[in-house]
């Protein structure tokens, strides 16, 4: 732990004043929007697509483990960024180098490093809706030694110098069949509001395969050093999903002005013991027990923890739509659900989903699901119908909006939606709240 604060604190050092102080007086504010809200799709086909991104999401987060934005202007006051919805996630609109180029990123609560494809020249790029980002072309742009400790950081046994090319080489792949592999360099950031940040670290990716549906490349908002929080410099960050079908924009916060009110509920992150890796990004939850109903499920709370060697746990997660559960704890969840509601079960593979009622009369609102709590080290994470009931009413099925899978368990935006996030990095903890997300 305390490697990882000297690091950190270095890493921030080296960084220009500038890039430090925009997130230091009243905070950050961006517009999220959600999955898909761009095309024009059906309930059914959003609710589809939902499913079909968080079962890849998910095995991409399992699998990568197992192996192995300043909105401030110049004067201090409040600045806005445009992020809009991928079919993936969420997409952060931004621009880079000098003079700026405009690109589409992911923004990706799961990973670290910031990158894009770049044409220095590009040996493998996939189509992205922006033009390829020059080097050549932009006045900041200056790579990365491969003895800085920017380098070091990515943790990467690529990033080794060699001769004749000092430069530091980074490799990434994200579980789903999506790499990106170039060389790790600093440039100017700059969003639609015209604020900027200077020497940023980034991936300039000059070989790169599979799709970050329809962008440019990814922000990462992971726990290392090279994530765009710690590069901002900034202790806490939150959100506030509004409603799944609601096109209403959600806020994210940086700095002050993420805050919460004094009932909020906490509960401490989970550190990783397994230490380094990919891993050690994610952030972890203490996940003690499920209630459905009044009942406390006979779930054995080791499915939930870490494992030695880094594997399993529970973490929440920004890019996932739906829960999933550990399949030994969501067996359990979903019999004692479908014993609760008591209805005939119905087919749900066209939703992607596996737990799915034949609503009365067709009638899916009619569909009861019982209470379901989340036990939190210290705090109760407390689920509406809405946050966990997924409705088909031209067939009359009615869904829980839960997933399973093998080797760890995710929490959901759909799980998270109407609720406000606090995500406090130097306290170490987790604070959460329902709010009203469009009057934030």
């Amino acid at each position: 732990m305390a490697s990882e604060r000297s690091l950190l604190l270095w890493l921030l050092l080296l960084l220009p004043p500038f890039a430090i102080s925009t997130a230091s007086s009243r905070g950050i504010r961006l517009e999220l929007t959600h999955a898909d809200t761009r095309g024009d799709f059906t309930g059914i086909e959003r609710i589809r697509r939902a499913a079909d991104r968080s079962h890849r999401r998910v095995n991409g987060l399992r699998d990568t483990g197992i192996s192995s934005p300043a909105t401030l202007k110049s004067d201090g006051t409040e600045g806005t960024a445009a992020v809009h919805a991928s079919t993936a996630t969420y997409l952060v609109d931004l621009a880079i180098g000098t003079p700026p180029l405009p690109i589409t990123a992911v923004l990706d609560t799961g990973s670290d490093l910031i990158w894009t494809q770049c044409d220095a020249p590009c040996l493998k790029c996939f189509p992205q809706p922006t033009p390829l980002y020059a080097p050549a072309r932009s006045t900041t742009y200056a790579n990365v030694s491969c003895r800085s400790p920017l380098c070091d950081a990515l943790r990467n046994p690529r990033s080794h110098c060699s001769a004749p090319q000092p430069s530091c080489a980074y490799y990434f792949s994200y579980g789903d069949g999506t790499s990106t592999e170039g060389v790790l360099a600093t440039e100017t950031l700059t969003f639609e509001s015209g604020a900027t940040m200077h020497g940023i670290a980034f991936g300039c990716g000059t070989e790169n395969r599979g799709s970050t549906d329809n962008s440019s490349g990814l922000v990462g908002m992971g726990r290392g050093p090279l994530s765009l929080v710690s590069q901002l410099g900034v202790t806490r960050f939150s959100y506030c999903f509004t409603p799944f079908n609601d096109k209403t924009a959600s806020p994210l916060f940086f700095g002050p002005s993420a805050t919460l009110s004094t009932t909020a509920m906490s509960t401490p992150f989970a550190r990783n013991p397994a230490g380094g890796g990919r891993r050690s990004s994610y952030y972890y939850l203490n996940l003690e027990g499920i209630t459905v109903g009044e009942k406390l499920l006979p779930i054995d709370p080791a499915v939930f923890q870490l494992w030695p060697m880094g594997g399993g746990g529970f973490i929440i997660d920004s890019g996932t739509t739906f829960t999933a559960l550990e399949e030994r704890a969501f067996v359990v969840l979903a019999r004692a659900v479908a014993a609760r509601v008591g209805l005939p079960l119905a087919s749900g593979a066209h939703l992607g989903l596996s737990l799915c009622f034949a609503a009365p009369e067709g009638k899916t609102e009619a569909v009861d699901v019982p209470r379901l709590v989340f036990h939190f080290d210290g705090a109760d994470m407390v689920f509406p119908r809405e946050s966990i009931v997924v409705e088909d009413r031209s067939t009359g099925v009615a869904c829980l909006g839960i997933v399973s899978m093998r080797g760890m368990s995710v929490l959901g935006s759909l799980q998270q939606q109407s609720m406000h996030v606090l995500y406090d990095l130097e306290g170490g903890v987790l604070s959460f709240e329902p709010d009203k997300c469009d009057e934030l």
